[in-house]
């Protein structure tokens, strides 16, 4: 169910960003740098002029430590990485630790933690590409998805945030009951609207709730597998991409994974926060580390 490669090669030219841990700051910072006390910082630009998944270098192109360990319900892979001051324009000396699993009841559990010397943005997440039919057999625009999410982020033309967010009720962004991804996308893609999501969904979405509290964020289903996915996070927000941007890229025993191959529901914080005052903070640092956790269930139905 996960898009990926069947080498180490794969990874290391990986522009799709498929299956791999983001930061220091997942998603985009408009202008390529943000204003942080008494400085300004100036990031990489590596996407026009805006900075996008922590630069040229971020945390998916990074060596990390690692080290597997069990615990009562299931299997665990702690990876370790220390980024300096300065790294990618970021301040502050940051250590992250990421713990992936998978439990006996058929969870896979993620849990992103941090700590840095000096104030600093944070948002981690994964980039993992979904396709419950199975890797590499289809399109996923017949998934059938809820959001547990009553707004969405407003973007410019460069997928910035413009500061509103925006209510999903009446919209192509309304997913708060279960429907198809291609419903309100253009009739190319099997829909009947398109537009305000022409060809899919590039948009972050704010998960109902408490920011900080475990809570329900997501559904998937595959009417043909029968397979499901319910997606819990502390996050508060959710970016969901339904792979428009896939460059036909070869990946597992020679399939290939075009346009709306596999969607992602990456658990974060919004996008371009470290400009914005008014979305929930992400800066973390000395006396207030960073941690969150999502969690991805498996069910058949």
């Amino acid at each position: 169910m996960l898009l990926g490669f069947s080498g180490l090669n794969g990874y290391l030219s990986n522009s799709a960003y498929i299956g791999v841990t983001v930061g220091r700051f997942a998603n985009r910072i408009g202008g390529g740098g943000f204003s942080l006390g008494d400085g300004t910082y100036r990031l990489d630009a590596n996407e026009g002029g805006n900075t996008l998944h922590g630069g040229y270098r971020g945390f998916d192109k990074m060596l990390w430590k690692s080290e597997a360990y069990e615990q009562s319900d299931g299997v665990f892979v702690r990876f370790e990485l220390n980024s300096p001051d300065g790294d990618g324009g970021f301040p502050g000396n940051m250590k992250a630790e990421v713990s992936y699993g998978i439990t006996k009841s058929n969870e896979v559990v993620a849990v992103y933690e941090a700590c840095s010397d000096a104030p600093t943005p944070v948002n981690l997440t994964n980039h993992a590409y979904f396709n419950l039919a199975g890797e590499g057999t289809s399109s996923v625009l017949s998934h059938e998805v809820l959001l547990h999410s009553s707004s969405y982020l407003e973007v410019d033309d460069e997928s910035i945030p413009t500061g509103r967010l925006l209510p999903v009720r009446g919209s192509p962004f309304d997913f708060r009951s279960s429907k198809p991804i291609n419903r309100d996308l253009r009739a190319e893609f099997g829909g009947s609207g398109g537009a305000d999501a022409p060809g899919g969904y590039d948009h972050c979405f704010t998960v109902d709730g408490d920011p900080g509290k475990l809570r329900p964020c997501a559904e998937a289903s595959e009417p043909g597998s029968g397979r499901k996915m319910k997606v819990f996070t502390t996050q508060p927000g959710v970016q969901f991409y339904t792979g428009n941007m896939l460059p036909d890229v070869p990946g597992k025993a020679g399939a290939v994974y075009s346009r709306h191959s596999g969607f992602c529901l990456e658990t974060q914080h919004f996008p371009d926060t470290p400009n914005r005052e008014d979305f929930p903070p992400c800066v973390f640092g000395p006396g207030m580390d960073y941690r969150e956790k999502s969690i991805f269930a498996f069910e058949i139905e």
